[in-house]
């Protein structure tokens, strides 16, 4: 598949092939909503859980007398009327992690950079800026016809001028190869993608 590269202002910069094992494979409903499904049950965070009646160290001894202490008939230390006793009803440890093969896993991402190959993908040269501030980048971003929510994925780390620079834009976001996944590049309306990203993607599904 051949595609048109250009520059981040928009100017044509030539072309480049995108395998088509990676960028062409024909999107499943199913296979990306597993894979969706599996990131954010993932990044689910869990209570912290308390300490009930018979996880905290207290002696369940009967501490008194069961008549003529003048206080009520209390038989256990830990009970949760007492200082230092357990929660009643605390917050319980839940697990909400997932298993997902590897191999739906990676068809997954697959699925999701092939759905944006066929509409809403842009592939630049690089993310490099000569005057790297916010103001000049919002300039080529219009130049370009970049609006909405977009993602761009660079190459092994993320150019930090172009990070800094797209950092009070919003609906913009950055990601280096390696953390490109299903749920982000769905979310956003256009996937720009660098020379260097689209090399690290092929690399990883043919490595």
């Amino acid at each position: 598949m051949k595609v048109k590269v250009q520059k981040l202002d928009g100017k044509a910069s030539g072309d480049i092939e995108l395998n088509d094992a990676v960028f062409g494979v024909e999107p499943r409903a199913d296979i990306l909503h597993r894979v969706v499904t599996w990131q954010l049950e993932n990044r689910r965070g869990t209570a912290r859980p308390t300490r009930e009646r018979s996880d905290v160290a207290r002696t369940g001894a009967k501490f008194g007398a069961q008549k003529g202490g003048g206080r009520a008939r209390h038989g256990d230390r830990g009970a949760p009327i007492f200082i230092g006793g357990g929660k009643a009803h605390g917050a319980r440890k839940r697990d909400f992690n997932q298993q997902l093969n590897k191999k739906v896993r990676a068809l997954g991402l697959k699925m999701a950079l092939s759905s944006k190959a066929k509409e809403g993908l842009v592939v630049v040269d690089t993310l490099e800026l000569k005057d790297a501030k916010t103001k000049a980048l919002k300039g080529h971003f219009e130049k370009a016809g970049l609006g909405g929510k977009v993602l761009f994925i660079d190459g092994e780390s993320v150019n930090d001028g172009f990070s800094k620079a797209a950092g009070n834009l919003p609906g913009i976001n950055v990601l280096p190869a390696m953390g490109a996944n299903v749920y982000d590049i769905l979310k956003h309306d256009t996937l720009v993608l660098t020379k260097d990203a689209v090399a690290k993607l092929e690399a990883r599904f043919n490595g």
